[in-house]
């Protein structure tokens, strides 16, 4: 009875011997085929190595496989395997979500009955076309309508407005106006003109109150011989007038109006406002109107002759090459005070 328990025990030894070996030779085999593969990716460096959808595919299922495969990536980092199973899921959940689920779609006379309400009764909202159905019987919620619902053919394509403004710069004067605050306390409204090709004013002149006729006068002064813009950018102001469009159109000026609260679409004229009150407005009490006028004459000339720009290379708007006659402006006309000079 004991050399029967003796032997059992060598044999139960040379089994456990034999299921070692077979298991080291296994995990043998697995290393080797893990860094060949790796050694495949490696040789393949263009020049660095790529990774195909084959060597993805392997890696996703050697991490389910081998248990301790992680020690024995090397050109591989863990968490890109992790990564890439989470992407091979999404797949697999994409292709299983393809067949219909949910709720039916909706039949086509229902669609068209959704379709020819919305269409006939542009003012209603979708929760009053689902009141129009559910007296029909029909019972659908608000997504199934707004999914089927009429809508607008849409606009052909357009060149945006900077597309514009980039084209066109060459042809477009901008203008605003401007509060200022007199020593006083009355209100004098400055207008001016510039230029979109150099940035230069081209006019500027002031008054207290501005009336659409003087409005009118300043264009036709800031145009003089026909050499006007094509296109002239201002806001909705009602100092315009109500004919301002149509007269400027007689004389070959087209008048863009801005949008409602859209500064933005005149940036070029609010920056220049800004200018204003930042390197001169700001830091003077103006008297009257006379003394207004004195000092923009003296900052609109270094505006446009010494103040260099950004958007022209560090050039001001009116370089030596380009700059009239001294004492007159583009225009043919200067910036002087009425009356006596001085403050």
């Amino acid at each position: 009875m004991r050399d029967h328990g003796a032997m059992l025990h060598w044999v139960l030894l040379l089994i456990g011997a034999l299921h070692a070996t077979f298991r080291r030779r296994h995990a043998l085999v697995l290393e080797h085929r893990l860094l060949r593969q790796q050694l495949t990716v490696a040789l393949r460096a263009h020049p660095h190595p790529r990774v195909r959808p084959g060597d993805r595919l392997f890696w996703t299922v050697a991490r389910r496989l081998v248990t301790n495969g992680r020690r024995h990536l090397v050109l591989v980092q863990p968490e890109t395997v992790l990564r890439w199973h989470r992407r091979g899921w999404r797949l697999v959940w994409w292709w299983r979500s393809r067949r219909p689920t949910g709720r039916p779609r909706l039949t086509q006379e229902v669609r068209d009955l959704i379709r020819r309400l919305s269409e006939e009764n542009r003012l209603g909202g979708t929760e009053r076309i689902r009141g129009e159905l559910f007296k029909l019987g029909i019972v659908e919620g608000n997504a199934s309508i707004r999914r089927y619902r009429w809508r607008p053919a849409p606009r052909p394509p357009s060149q945006t407005w900077a597309t514009f403004l980039r084209n066109h710069a060459h042809a477009i004067w901008a203008a605003d106006l401007l509060t200022v605050q007199t020593l006083t306390f009355r209100t004098i409204c400055v207008l001016f003109f510039i230029s979109h090709g150099r940035r230069n004013l081209v006019h500027v002149q002031v008054t207290a109150p501005p009336t659409a006729a003087w409005v009118w006068r300043q264009l036709v002064e800031a145009t003089p011989w026909g050499r006007h813009p094509k296109y002239l950018i201002r806001d909705r102001d009602r100092v315009y007038g109500g004919d301002f469009a149509s007269r400027a159109e007689a004389l070959g000026i087209q008048t863009l109006l801005t949008p409602f609260r859209a500064p933005k679409t005149n940036a070029i004229a609010e920056r220049v406002v800004r200018t204003l009150r930042n390197e001169c407005l700001d830091h003077l009490l103006i008297r009257n109107e006379r003394h207004l006028r004195t000092v923009l004459a003296e900052d609109v000339a270094f505006y446009n002759a010494e103040r260099p720009h950004c958007s022209l290379a560090q050039e001001p708007p009116l370089p030596a090459s380009r700059r009239p006659p001294r004492g007159r402006t583009v225009t043919g006309h200067t910036l002087r005070p009425r009356g006596r000079t001085g403050f």
